[in-house]
C-alpha cells in the first residue's frame, strides 16, 4: 500500500485556529488538486477529529473524475477511512452517507452497541489494538480489502500517528497566505512529537500555487 498525506495549512504550519474550525486555506487550483488526488486514491482518510470538526464528505467534486473511475470499473468515489480509536463517530456523520463505502478503524475495546451502530449505518468496522487502534494492523487489513494508495487528509493526530509508526511514503502540503497563531491551534502533526529518530524527508517538487505554495516530499 501507498500512503499519500496531504494537507493545507498556514504559513506558520497551522491546519486550523484554536477554535478547531474550519478554515479556507487553499485556493481554486489547489482545490482541483486535491479532487483530483481523492480520483487517483483507492480509499480516503482522516481520524474523528477532523469529521467531528468539519463534517466531510471525502468524495470527488468533479463528475468528469467519478467518471472516469467508473470507466475503469471503479465506484465514483474512493472509499472513506476513518480512525476513530475513542468510538466518537456520529451515526449521523456525512462519511457514514451511501456516496461512497466507509471503514471504521477502532480498537478492539470498542462497546458492542457502537459498533453495532456503525456498522447498521452502512460502516465497515475493523478492529485492532487493544485500547487504541493499531495503525499498522488496520492498514494492512485496508490493503486486504484492496487499497492500494490511501490518501489522508488529517488531522495533525492522524499525521503524527502515521509518521510514528512508519506508514507514510509521500506527503504534500500546500502553504497558503495565512497566519493563525495560537498555542493551542492543531499543526501538521501534533501527537507527542518526536525528540529523536525524527522522520527523513526528500523534497521533490516546489510550485506556486494559488496565492502559496505547494511542496512535495518522498518519505524514503
Amino acid at each position: 500500500m501507498r500512503v499519500v498525506v496531504n494537507a493545507a495549512m498556514s504559513v506558520d504550519g497551522k491546519l486550523s485556529s484554536r477554535e478547531r474550525t474550519q478554515i479556507e486555506i487553499s485556493g481554486p487550483d489547489d482545490f482541483d488538486r486535491v479532487d483530483q488526488l481523492r480520483a487517483d486514491s483507492d480509499a480516503v482518510m482522516v481520524g474523528v477529529g477532523t469529521v467531528l470538526a468539519d463534517d466531510p464528505s471525502l468524495t470527488i467534486d468533479s463528475d468528469e473524475r467519478k467518471q472516469a473511475r467508473r470507466d475503469r470499473g471503479d465506484p465514483e468515489n474512493p472509499a472513506r477511512v476513518v480512525a476513530d480509536s475513542r468510538v466518537r463517530t456520529p451515526p449521523d456523520a456525512t462519511v457514514l452517507n451511501d456516496a461512497a463505502h466507509t471503514y471504521l478503524l477502532v480498537s478492539q475495546a470498542a462497546p458492542t452497541d457502537f459498533v453495532e451502530q456503525m456498522e447498521e449505518a452502512g460502516a465497515t468496522v475493523l478492529a485492532t489494538g487493544e485500547d487504541r487502534v493499531n495503525l499498522t494492523t488496520a492498514l494492512g487489513k485496508l490493503e486486504g480489502e484492496g487499497v492500494e494508495q490511501l490518501m489522508v487528509e488529517g488531522g495533525g493526530e492522524l499525521i503524527f500517528s502515521l509518521f510514528q509508526a512508519d506508514l507514510v511514503d509521500e506527503l504534500s502540503v500546500f502553504v497558503g497566505p495565512k497566519v493563525i497563531g495560537g498555542r493551542d491551534a492543531p499543526t501538521l502533526a501534533d501527537g507527542d512529537g518526536f525528540t529523536e529518530a525524527f522522520p527523513e524527508l526528500e523534497l521533490q517538487s516546489v510550485e506556486r500555487l494559488d496565492a502559496g505554495a505547494l511542496l512535495e516530499w518522498n518519505v524514503p
